[in-house]
């Protein structure tokens, strides 16, 4: 999936060393063995090697004296990550850890809209009090910028992955490296945790607009050039240059190859599709100089990557070579068996070098130092992980007695990263159906702009947007930026044409031709994983298309999504169909391609290409795609679209929010929290980040989710419980759950139930109704009632198949 044979043929040239040893497996067809346990065989796997420029010898003489007098404390604060949501400078005089992180939710000051003067600010207090504290090692600060300097508003924002992976212009990728990286530095910070090269298989994956491709030759390609973009050509003896950052290869290995397409699950697959589906893209990465490499939250094989020393040592750092620091995800290394959040030598020992804990660092670091003086983490295996990371510190110019100073705040949204953007997103853009020529829009057409994407910066945008899941990014946060909507009615009316621009109605005259735009709502991870790919467009829209098809309008279809999606029907219904992903900000980029200038002519043509295969119906994995990998219509090549299958072909499960009360910590639609000033809630981590949310009784209250009545007759017939997943923070006095108006006694199961811990609690249905529920109309399905002083934290509550247990005491 590039561009030209000799793009393909340059591309071969790239991968051919590194996919030596694999080769054979990648031309084959996928094996079908049955998995093995989770234990790689690193001679099986491609040679890489980090540049030799990652150090010199000066600096690991320089490296070997810090080591040789630092004491245990310090070394092991090197191998700690935390957020600046739960730090503060002040901390490192006591506790002198090594790095500093934003996750997707945390700004400067606890403003999740600081400017770029206010992340430089923080970070250069963090790093005078890391240089005061200890050995004076300077912290090394890393955040999630995986689309442009994503947290920042006013920073450019580029398509999501996706969409670059549409493009298949290798050049772009390295461009686009440079100008983030550039903007990074601008706001004071030297890391970010990019790029991600995952192989999503499995497109119901809430990260799959993350990963650039199916294709590992293409992912191999784009990830030597987003790394050479963000960091530059390593050079001995020089540090990055002071627009330069790290990058991050990520999350080795396989979290696009897990089954079903759950986030943070299980890739069972054998040892050969593991090397030759997603391994490629690490070994161009390498060899490019990659500072640092992520682990992945995923397992293979049973096996979590946090904790799987054939692995992340085995393979990436004996048989690829590689140099630099291994950083574990937000929390990951909890997820190890034996492990917690706040303890887990395993995962130092499997080869993390650096573990991220955003809000777990204290008791980290006084679990990990109590494994360091004991043996439980080797002498050897604390050095050479201290080694690691400070070699990457090094590379930065941190280390120095004039260290690299980054902050060119005028490179933040810079106009010429703008047109980069904009260019970018004209390149991404998927042309799938244009009958009757309806696009370009012509010069003097009357057009409507239409549906819920047309003026919306979230859905365009998507998550890691300012915000973790981006549902609250708006048009305000980005004012060198375009909705799509605007751009279009201002193309439109530049070519003498007239535009309305009504997101939620028809406008008042009868329109030539109507843009709807429409597609997924922001998400990010776990959020966005999916039962199958079926997208419906809601009721208010379907109905808007269905009246303008009746009228004589034309529609355009522009469709905003993460990954492919079954469209069937939405597709009949179109006369054009554009997938433009997740373009960013620079809506004047669609403008270029849908929209014809006074000449009659676009000023771009659709050059994109897909980079999954488009479903035929809503099953995943793809089996018999309506369109392969690699098609794209353009104007100069026309092509008419019959009718396409509208059947989704398996039986799709009504909205299952009727008998899912929470989700996540959130209450999902139909359903809404009902609680008073007497109860407190924040997100919390219990198994992943902010999967669950705590709830605090500061008085005696209700905790309460409500909704339009929802009948659980036919659950209670089929004998299905209701399943609490929770933990029980602090135990006070008696606890009473109500569903429908049965009212049972949980103080007894509260009692016996191991605070601080996550557990699960199944309460038959048929005992709420014993107790006086009515379960034919149920608008109130949970009720939690406690004193003061009460604290829990809920993941979810749900009614799921019964396994016949005895009820609690009725209240």
């Amino acid at each position: 999936m590039v561009k030209s044979g000799m793009a393909r043929a340059s591309l071969a040239l790239i991968l051919a060393s590194a996919l030596a040893a694999c080769a054979a497996t990648t031309a084959a067809p996928v094996s079908t063995a049955p998995p093995t346990a989770g234990q790689a065989n690193p001679a099986l796997w491609p040679a890489a090697r980090s540049p030799a420029a990652i150090t010199d010898p000066a600096t690991e003489r320089m490296i070997d004296t810090l080591i040789a007098r630092m004491p245990v404390e310090q070394k092991v604060g090197q191998l700690i990550q935390a957020d600046i949501g739960s730090i503060t400078p002040a901390d490192l005089a006591a506790y002198p850890l090594g790095s500093i992180l934003a996750g997707g939710n945390s700004g400067p000051y606890g403003n999740e809209r600081a400017d770029a003067a206010s992340w430089a600010r923080l970070v250069g207090e963090f790093r005078e009090a890391s240089r005061k504290s200890g050995s004076g090692i300077p912290i090394l600060f890393g955040v999630d910028a995986v689309h442009g300097h994503s947290n920042l508003p006013g920073a450019t924002i580029f398509p999501h992955n996706v969409g670059l992976g549409a493009a298949n212009d290798v050049a772009l990728i390295e461009r686009i490296g440079a100008a983030a990286a550039a903007e990074i530095a601008g706001s004071g910070i030297e890391w970010t945790f990019a790029p991600t090269l995952a192989a999503p298989q499995d497109v119901r994956w809430g990260r799959t607009y993350e990963g650039f491709s199916a294709d590992p030759v293409q992912i191999a390609a784009y990830g030597r050039a987003m790394t050479l973009g963000l960091q530059g050509p390593l050079r001995s003896g020089q540090p990055l240059a002071a627009d330069k950052v790290a990058a991050t290869a990520k999350h080795f290995l396989a979290d696009g190859g897990t089954q079903d397409g759950r986030d943070q699950g299980d890739a069972r697959i054998a040892e050969a599709e593991l090397i030759a589906r997603h391994a490629p893209g690490y070994v161009t990465s390498i060899d490019a100089g990659a500072l640092t490499v992520m682990a992945s939250f995923s397992s293979w094989n049973g096996v979590k990557h946090h904790g799987n020393a054939s692995l992340l040592t085995g393979v990436l750092k004996q048989r690829m070579g590689f140099e630099g620091l291994v950083v574990g995800d937000w929390n990951g290394h909890g997820q190890v068996p034996g492990c917690s959040a706040t303890d887990c030598p395993a995962s130092i020992n499997a080869g993390v070098d650096l573990l991220m804990a955003p809000d777990s660092w204290k008791g980290l670091y006084d679990s990990t130092l109590k494994a360091a003086k004991d043996g439980r983490i080797t002498a050897a295996r604390l050095d050479d992980a201290v080694r690691r990371i400070l070699r990457v510190k090094a590379k930065l110019g941190l280390m120095g007695p004039a260290p690299v100073r980054r902050g060119d705040l005028a490179q933040v949204g810079a106009p010429a990263h703008l047109a980069l953007a904009r260019e970018a997103v004209a390149k991404s853009l998927v042309l799938l159906k244009n009958n009757g020529g309806v696009l370009p829009l012509k010069p003097g057409v009357k057009v409507l702009i239409t549906g819920p994407g047309a003026d919306s910066m979230a859905m365009q945008a998507g998550g890691w947007t300012v915000t973790w899941q981006g549902t609250d990014t708006t048009a305000a946060d980005f004012p060198n930026g375009q909705t799509i909507g605007r751009a279009l009615a201002d193309a439109v009316r530049a070519g003498g044409g007239q535009a309305t621009l009504a997101p939620q109605g028809t406008g008042a005259d009868k329109p030539d031709v109507a843009v709807v735009v429409l597609g997924e709502a922001p998400y990010a991870e776990f959020e966005g994983d999916l039962p199958n790919l079926a997208f419906t467009a809601d009721s208010e829209t379907a109905s808007r298309i269905a009246q303008l098809k009746s009228q004589g309008t034309k529609v355009v279809v522009v469709f905003l999504s993460g990954r492919p999606r079954f469209t069937g029907a939405l597709m009949n219904q179109a006369d054009a169909f554009v997938a433009a992903w997740l373009p960013g900000t620079q809506g004047n980029g669609l403008a270029d391609v849908l929209v014809a200038r006074k000449d009659g002519r676009a000023a771009r043509d659709f050059t994109g290409r897909l980079p999954f295969a488009w479903p035929d119906d809503a099953r995943s994995p793809v089996a018999a795609p309506l369109f392969q990998a690699g098609y794209g219509l353009t104007y100069a090549k026309a092509a008419e679209l019959g009718a396409v299958n509208a059947d989704p072909r398996m039986a799709l499960q009504p909205d299952s929010a009727a008998s899912t009360f929470l989700l996540r910590g959130k209450a999902p639609a139909p359903w809404h929290f009902a609680m008073d000033g007497a109860i407190t809630a924040r997100p919390v981590d219990l198994g992943a980040q902010e999967d669950a949310r705590q709830f605090s009784w500061t008085g005696a209250s209700v905790l309460g989710i409500e909704g339009a009545p929802t009948s659980l007759a036919p659950a209670l017939a089929s004998n299905r419980d209701l399943l609490l997943d929770w933990r029980i923070d602090r135990a006070a006095g008696p606890v009473a759950l109500t569903l429908g108006g049965g009212r049972i006694d949980l103080s007894a199961l509260i009692a016996a139930a191991p605070q601080g811990r996550a557990v699960t609690t199944r309460i038959p249905l048929r005992c709420f109704a014993a107790a006086g529920a009515k379960l034919d109309s149920v608008g109130a399905p949970f009720r939690l009632e406690a004193p003061a002083g009460f604290v829990a934290t809920l993941r979810s509550v749900t009614v799921i198949d019964g396994t016949g247990g005895a009820c609690p005491p009725a209240r």
